[in-house]
């Protein structure tokens, strides 16, 4: 049944930032300050009311096509609203009827629910069995019906969903890695517990790391330049295209401008010498190992399992539910690259969580077909 009371309309960044304050754990994309990390993206704060009550926000990102100034809509891991309480047909209808007013020719959107998660020793055995191709051939550890509902909500809204590819090039990956800090039923976990969760050989080097001759330390945005310089070596160690130096220190800045304490950066050295570093963010109970880096020189001083194990330990001291380590593939053959990265990731306790990933809808037909068409030719270039 529909809520004849809910009604949508846009909020200043303050309201938008309250709102999120009043509840436990909300994606970092969701948050106001996040437009600002994302320069080429222009940001419109919206806000669903039960008469008076403010009950969900969207942070919703624009960016304008070429040529025709009309803009795609972009909510990342949102809308935040109880879906259990709204419908989600009406929630997604006050939403593209907003937008398309206001000029977007698609809205992409990726509400955060969890749909089916399989646990980290389970997946690690099943890859190590060599028998299994795929995770949706592994029992699960949990369902969440909640996930399943909105999941054919979506489709019955007319929205279709992104295939996110080996490259998650959709935007965030339907599949995540995850290292749970609290039991299914809440309870905390305590670092010991969570190590528990490692393979024997993670384990094994994490412990030896902190046995090492490694200083570990927390930086501030004017240390970047130190953080840069190593994401540098690695992106040439693994043959990808890095982000400038200003990106990060933008994050840092904005987002613990926002909310102090929010985007932590680390440093691993020894006598003297940066090792390896990492940058984690947090909102509310959440939080993610969002990049990470390590230089060529003292490998076998693990390094950035130092780093991991801190960032763990920093992330329960803040009563954290987990640790997001991004991105898998549900491929369970150990062969494969995805898959290498896959067994990587569960060895360092990491759960393989499938989450209700992206979907999009037009709101002009003929201009989202125009501007997949040249998203595909630049694809090809």
């Amino acid at each position: 049944m529909s809520n004849q009371s809910l009604t949508l309309r846009r909020i200043s960044s303050d309201e938008h930032s309250r709102f999120l304050s009043t509840l436990p754990g909300v994606s970092i994309l969701q948050r106001p300050e996040w437009a600002q990390v994302k320069g080429e993206w222009r940001g419109e704060s919206l806000g669903w009311f039960d008469g008076q009550a403010q009950v969900g926000a969207a942070l919703v990102l624009h960016r304008a096509a070429p040529i025709i100034g009309r803009t795609l809509a972009y909510v990342p891991d949102g809308p935040v609203i109880d879906f259990a309480a709204y419908p989600a047909a009406q929630v997604l209808s006050q939403l593209t009827a907003h937008l398309k007013k206001n000029g977007a020719f698609a809205l992409r959107v990726g509400p955060a629910a969890d749909r089916t998660v399989w646990s980290a020793i389970d997946v690690r055995k099943a890859m190590g069995a060599g028998v299994l191709k795929e995770l949706w051939e592994l029992d699960p550890a949990r369902r969440f019906p909640e996930g399943e509902q909105l999941d054919a909500a979506l489709a019955q809204a007319g929205f279709s969903r992104l295939d996110a590819g080996l490259d998650f090039a959709a935007g965030q990956p339907e599949y995540v890695a995850r290292v749970p800090l609290v039991t299914p039923e809440g309870a905390p976990l305590d670092i010991d517990q969570v190590l528990a969760l490692f393979s024997q050989s993670a384990r094994r080097e994490t412990r030896q790391s902190l046995k090492a001759d490694l200083q570990i330390e927390v930086g501030t945005t004017a240390d970047m330049a130190r953080f840069h310089a190593l994401y540098a070596t690695t992106a040439d160690r693994q043959e990808f295209t890095g982000r400038p130096l200003s990106y990060f220190e933008n994050l840092h800045s904005s987002l613990n401008a926002a909310v102090p304490g929010s985007c932590v950066l680390y440093f691993a050295s020894h006598e003297g010498q940066d090792l390896a570093t990492a940058v984690r963010i947090r909102s509310g109970n959440l939080s993610w190992y969002l990049y990470g880096a390590s230089g060529n020189e003292h490998r076998k001083l693990n390094a950035p399992k130092a780093l991991q194990h801190r960032m763990l330990a920093d992330a329960i001291d803040e009563g954290c539910i987990y640790l997001d380590q991004g991105g898998v593939t549900p491929t369970l053959q150990r062969g494969e690259a995805h898959g290498g990265l896959s067994y990587f990731k569960t060895s360092m306790g990491c759960d393989v969580v499938r989450t209700l990933g992206e979907w999009e809808i037009p709101l002009s037909k003929p201009l989202a077909w125009g501007f997949q068409k040249y998203m595909d030719f630049r694809a090809r270039r």
